[in-house]
Parts: C-alpha cells; sequence; structure tokens
C-alpha cells in the first residue's frame, strides 16, 4: 500500500484551464485526463490524500467522480470545496478534515490546503504538504519564503515543504507519494 498525495484537481471547474495554463480544450477532456493519470498511479489497495478543491459540482457529481478513482480517499478540506458537496460524499472518504498531521514510514507531514511557511516543527525535519496557491504570485512568494528560512537556518532539514497541486509539472495530474516528491527534487 502506497500514501499518495495531490490538491487543486477542479474538478468541473472550467475557467481552471484556463488560469492554470492546462493543457486541455475542455472540462470533459481535462477531467477524463486526470481520472486516467490518477488510476495510472493509484491501485486499490493506496491511499490518496487530496489536499482540497477537489470538485466544482454538486455531491452527486462529487459521488460519480469518487467512484471512478481508484483506491481510499481522504479530503483536506479546501476553499472552493463545497460544505454540501462534502458531506454528501462523506461515506466515500476515509475521512474529511481542514488540518492533519500524520506519519508516513516514520516521516511526519504537515496536510493543509493552504500553505504554512511556519508549521508544526518545520525546523526539526517535518515536511508539509499543500495546494492553493497554484503556480502563481503566491506560490512564488511561499517558495521565497522556504529559500528564506532555509538560509535563516542553514541546514537542508528546515521548511521541507512542497505545493503538490494537480498542475504542477513534478505533478503531472497524479498523486505521487512522499518519496516520489523528495526523489523529484519537489521537496
Amino acid at each position: 500500500m502506497a500514501v499518495r498525495y495531490i490538491a487543486d484537481l477542479h474538478f468541473d471547474y472550467g475557467d481552471i484551464i484556463a488560469y492554470d495554463d492546462r493543457p486541455f480544450d475542455s472540462v470533459e477532456m481535462m477531467n477524463e485526463a486526470m481520472i486516467k493519470a490518477w488510476n495510472g498511479v493509484v491501485s486499490a489497495g493506496d491511499e490518496t490524500w487530496i489536499l482540497g478543491d477537489f470538485c466544482s459540482g454538486d455531491g452527486a457529481r462529487w459521488r460519480e467522480l469518487l467512484s471512478r478513482l481508484n483506491g481510499k480517499k481522504r479530503l483536506i478540506i479546501g476553499n472552493h470545496d463545497d460544505p454540501g458537496a462534502v458531506k454528501a460524499a462523506a461515506d466515500l472518504f476515509e475521512e474529511t478534515a481542514e488540518y492533519r498531521e500524520i506519519e508516513d514510514e516514520g516521516r511526519h507531514v504537515v496536510l493543509c490546503h493552504y500553505p504554512i511557511i511556519s508549521f508544526h516543527n518545520h525546523y526539526f525535519g517535518w515536511y508539509h504538504l499543500y495546494g492553493h496557491v497554484h503556480t502563481g504570485y503566491e506560490h512564488n512568494v511561499t517558495e521565497n519564503g522556504k529559500r528564506l528560512l532555509r538560509q535563516l537556518y542553514v541546514r537542508d532539514d528546515v521548511c521541507r515543504m512542497a505545493n503538490v497541486g494537480a498542475m504542477l509539472p513534478c505533478m503531472n495530474y497524479a498523486p505521487k507519494t512522499l518519496d516520489e516528491l523528495i526523489k523529484g527534487g519537489t521537496i
């Protein structure tokens, strides 16, 4: 069983194609490509943390999409996740939360939809995975904050954090394991 992470899928949200410069001609094409990418790496026994902004549809649409995605799913609620839709699909998630601290193969991971520069134990080698900032100005500000903290503490184990937004080249619309994120240089 692998534990995987992804944020900002934004199923059924047409405006996100232009906003993120996603390589899709339509919402339907984007949805199908993301389902294919997900199911290409996630097996039935895997667990995937969705770090917010899953879908723009209603509860029935959430249920339909979740039923097409392999593995066990856990949701960290994002600002675009409608509370009614989350509630209607809650039984299809192992859990839903706004923030969670977990262990992944002995490593501590802070999960939140939003980036937290001074996350719990950021100077003791913990990891932080998030979304929300896509690839724009807020992403750049977050990356700059991370760089400044690493310079301040002069250690590689400080501020290990990564944007796991689906649209990022390192994610390519597919959930990744912590090892993949570390080995790929994302963290």
